[in-house]
């Protein structure tokens, strides 16, 4: 642990001109006069650290002193595709891997390298969580991980739409998409998604798997949720819709802009005809309903019909 710590501040040294033991305190979690004392063993070990006294004051390796000691631990190459996304890396639980990787990487190379990559690392951030949600909390996530990597078989409790179930998987990785985890894994021979926020309990068995020489998670997860997103709406709409009404609803997704952007030109009312794929009757008139009067279904007669059920429900509530 020590020995870590001792190439962490070399590390840290040679990437900024000055820092305080209270700053290398705080990095560390350890006390000041530990960071005195990490100082006086690298002293010892030859390196040229001095430290400047006074306000401003602080640690300070030779000007053009570089260290070579820059090798990659394990699991610092795991997190090496991690670096620059510090909150994916923490949920994964790779932060302290992948800051230390980040370090070495950039100690490594000539200063104008090195701080033309820590500009880049400063000004470009990515936040994969939508707007006004919350990111998940998933206590199970770093365990998960470790089980990908490892090719461990994980036994489950999963809660799907179907109801609670008892699943035991071989993970094949995992995958963020819009704020939210995801495992791939296959059960009784199938590659299936399942949603880390639903796995209610797990346990990392002994058993270990082969994974698929040939599987590719980038190319399976792009055509599995192609296929998905094309079976899941199977029924279509024939709308007449506003400018504002397309609008509405080219933010219903992908599906929808599709629908908008092969909508018949305006007549001199100003109403464009659509088709739009639809999942249900149901799902359809409550997501149309929030779409208000700039849009009207003129097919099938059943969902008509179920929206002006729901408007007179809401009418009558409200009166």
């Amino acid at each position: 642990m020590r020995a870590s710590r001792l190439l962490s501040i070399l590390m840290l040294l040679q990437l900024r001109d000055r820092l305080t033991a209270e700053a290398l305190a705080a990095e560390f979690e350890v006390s000041v006069r530990t960071i005195y004392r990490d100082i006086d063993k690298l002293a010892e070990a030859g390196v040229p650290v001095y430290a400047d006294r006074g306000p401003g004051g602080g640690f300070r390796l030779i000007d053009g002193y570089r260290t070579r000691l820059t090798g990659l631990a394990a699991d610092e190459v795991e997190a090496l595709l991690m670096i620059g996304l510090p909150g994916p890396a923490a949920a994964l639980g790779m932060g302290p891997a992948a800051s230390n990787a980040s370090r070495k990487m950039l100690a490594s190379l000539p200063r104008s390298s090195g701080d033309m990559a820590g500009r880049m690392g400063a000004r470009f951030h990515l936040d994969p969580v939508d707007w006004y949600r919350d990111d998940e909390p998933l206590q199970q996530l770093p365990a998960i991980a470790r089980a990908v990597l490892d090719h461990s078989v994980l036994a489950m409790t999963y809660d799907s739409w179907r109801g609670v179930r008892e699943r035991v998987v071989e993970p094949f990785g995992l995958v963020l998409k819009a704020g939210a985890w995801y495992l791939v894994a296959r059960s009784e021979g199938v590659a299936r998604i399942y949603k880390v926020a639903n796995i209610l309990r797990h346990e990392v068995q002994d058993t270990h798997f082969e994974r698929p020489p040939d599987f590719d998670l980038d190319s399976w997860w792009s055509a599995e949720t192609a296929r998905f997103e094309a079976g899941l709406r199977t029924g279509t709409a024939q709308l007449r819709a506003t400018a504002l009404g397309l609008k509405r609803l080219s933010q219903l997704g992908a599906f929808a802009q599709r629908a908008v952007q092969t909508a018949a030109p305006a007549d001199d009312a100003g109403w464009s005809s659509l088709s739009l794929p639809i999942e249900t009757i149901d799902h359809a008139a409550l997501t149309l309903l929030g779409i208000g009067p700039e849009v009207v279904v003129l097919a099938p007669d059943a969902l008509r019909l179920r929206l002006q059920d729901l408007a007179a429900d809401i009418v009558d509530r409200c009166a």
